[in-house]
């Protein structure tokens, strides 16, 4: 796995001074054995209820409360994101049959990232469209069905919204820059920054900023991601789209 790395400016809290925000060392084969098994149970058809309510438990994203964030509690780690510096995910880890030969080449490409304070970041490739979950249900998660309806592929950067809370940082949302493309080259390529919820059992698009077209782009994702998500129900709420659809 790449070397994981946090920058976040130093904030005050109004009687005690709060810690920087950063990146737990990481442990490489344990890490990535826990991210496989999980990923195995999380897979498999069945799921028994107690089980799921254990994982979801040990889940490194904590979010409690529906109200927005106080702007003096919050800021922005940021980690890499590159899939040549994760694991691939076979089928056999996941206790799936391997694909026939008329498959092969034609299945999703699966991988286990590492993202803020060593949690899950799962991604997906397939039909040309990139799909980016998080947490140890990652798997069931709805982000692990969205993407972008026009081709496209993921930036290299993770930027991770934290809010401060009894005296650690915790995540609460991140912004991905991803790349579209239009296939028969009609159009220029795009940018959108996609705004993620991060709650177990309620992680989820929260909104799509055209970075082309908004100048303050990320500005902008940080505004939705500290405004919009603790009350977004992945469940009832739209996606909303910055400009517009």
């Amino acid at each position: 796995m790449g070397r994981l790395f946090g920058q976040a400016s130093q904030m005050s809290a109004l009687f005690m001074p709060m810690k920087r925000p950063d990146c737990k060392p990481y442990k490489r084969a344990r890490h990535i054995r826990q991210m496989k098994e999980n990923l195995r149970k999380m897979s498999t058809i069945r799921i028994n209820p107690p089980l799921m309510a254990r994982l979801l438990a040990l889940a490194v994203f904590i979010l409690s409360g529906a109200t927005p964030l106080k702007a003096q509690q919050i800021s922005s780690v940021y980690t890499k994101l590159d899939l040549d510096e994760c694991t691939l995910i076979t089928n056999a880890d996941l206790g799936l049959p391997e694909p026939v030969e008329e498959e092969l080449g034609m299945g999703d490409a699966r991988f286990a990232c590492v993202g803020y304070n060593n949690s899950l970041v799962y991604v997906t490739e397939g039909d040309l469209r990139m799909f980016v979950s998080f947490g140890l249900g990652a798997m069931q998660e709805k982000a692990a069905e969205q993407t972008l309806p026009a081709f496209n592929t993921i930036g290299d950067t993770l930027e991770w919204r934290v809010a401060y809370k009894n005296g650690q940082w915790v995540p609460f949302a991140t912004i991905l820059r991803w790349k579209t493309q239009i296939g028969d080259g009609s159009q220029p390529d795009g940018q959108i920054l996609v705004v993620t919820k991060l709650e177990p059992g309620n992680v989820c698009h929260v909104a799509y900023i055209n970075a082309t077209l908004i100048a303050n782009a990320n500005e902008e994702a940080r505004r939705f991601a500290d405004n919009q998500v603790p009350g977004f129900d992945c469940s009832r709420d739209r996606i909303t789209y910055v400009p517009g659809e």
